[in-house]
């Protein structure tokens, strides 16, 4: 389906075995430049408050959104002053600027302009993320989220949290034979992991000593395209025949959510952070269409009818907010 991974990527397949020597080369890539930061021949930007990067190993969505929304609101209850950094996938933004709720996603992106708009804290893009970083840090902000910035090692951090979802992780090959990004291993050297959905044995086994809490993604009402009329409960669509539209890492999850919500879906899938047009909704003609949130920031312009969109917030196992605390102050202290 238009939208989801490449199949071969489920199984390590002939497709995906062939692929192998291009892996290596990758693989060999990677390792080298972790090993430099490591070691210090790349310098690393050390910033004057703690950094918080959010990330995964695989290609795709996991959750990671909804999990810097989450954590931005542990930081203010905690008397913290977040700044979100971002990549801006997409924009056509040129060095580093902040994002407000009247961007638009061609210059900063969707998910950051998602994040501006929802977490009420300053949010900067920029492809020099400790660049942008600083511009949060002079703006008054006391601690960075680096939302997908794991791989990003310029930008020194104190807490690492990786988001896993085993069906992003698909044959645990890395890149272009599978969709990991870096190897299991690497979960194993990370401050928290954050598990959406199952964490099979094995899984967990590679883990190791790394605390672990599980999340799950709550929505249950819709609120209109553009915020004209008012909010429904999802209940009220039982029965209905709805059009799905979503261009996110893995669309499945969101059909299967209405789905579960006794809707009638037609589902549209497309790549994620696919740039809608009006025309990819004509195929719904008059009948309802729900959007997911990352989409509905650049669709709103459309004017289409009977649209809705699903926002979905964290859910966090107990004890996440304490262990990320933690390392927060003792990471500084021991700097």
């Amino acid at each position: 389906m238009l939208g989801e991974a490449p199949r071969f990527w489920r199984s390590r397949s002939p497709a995906a075995l062939a692929l192998l020597p291009l892996t290596a080369v990758f693989a060999g890539v990677a390792a080298m430049r972790r090993a430099l930061f490591r070691l210090g021949a790349l310098a690393r930007v050390r910033l004057p408050v703690p950094v918080i990067v959010v990330g995964n190993i695989a290609v795709g969505g996991s959750g990671k959104t909804p999990l810097v929304q989450w954590l931005v609101v542990q930081l203010r209850d905690a008397g913290y002053k977040p700044g979100i950094v971002s990549r801006g996938y997409g924009s056509a933004a040129k060095g580093v600027r902040k994002v407000g709720p009247d961007s638009t996603p061609g210059e900063v992106g969707d998910e950051p302009l998602l994040l501006a708009r929802t977490c009420g804290c300053p949010v900067a893009v920029g492809a020099d993320r400790p660049a942008a970083a600083a511009l949060l840090v002079s703006a008054g902000c006391d601690v960075i989220v680096s939302d997908d910035g794991l791989q990003h090692y310029r930008m020194h951090r104190d807490v690492e949290i990786v988001v896993v979802d085993k069906e992003t992780l698909g044959n645990r090959l890395l890149l272009p034979s599978g969709p990991l990004r870096e190897p299991v291993s690497r979960l194993a050297t990370a401050d928290l992991l954050i598990v959406h959905g199952e964490l099979d044995a094995h899984l967990a086994r590679r883990c190791g000593a790394v605390p672990v809490k599980r999340m799950r993604l709550v929505g249950d009402t819709l609120v209109p395209l553009g915020g004209a009329g008012g909010a429904k409960p999802l209940e009220a669509m039982r029965g209905c025949r709805v059009h799905a539209f979503a261009g996110i890492g893995r669309p499945s999850r969101f059909f299967a959510q209405l789905q579960r919500a006794g809707l009638e879906v037609v589902p549209h899938a497309f790549p994620d952070h696919h740039r809608f047009v009006p025309e990819d909704f004509a195929v719904a003609g008059a009948e309802p269409k729900i959007l997911t949130a990352k989409d509905a920031v650049k669709c709103e312009p459309f004017g289409l009818s009977d649209t809705w969109v699903l926002p979905v917030s964290a859910e966090i196992e107990a004890g996440a907010t304490e262990r990320i605390l933690e390392k927060l102050k003792h990471g500084r202290e021991a700097a």
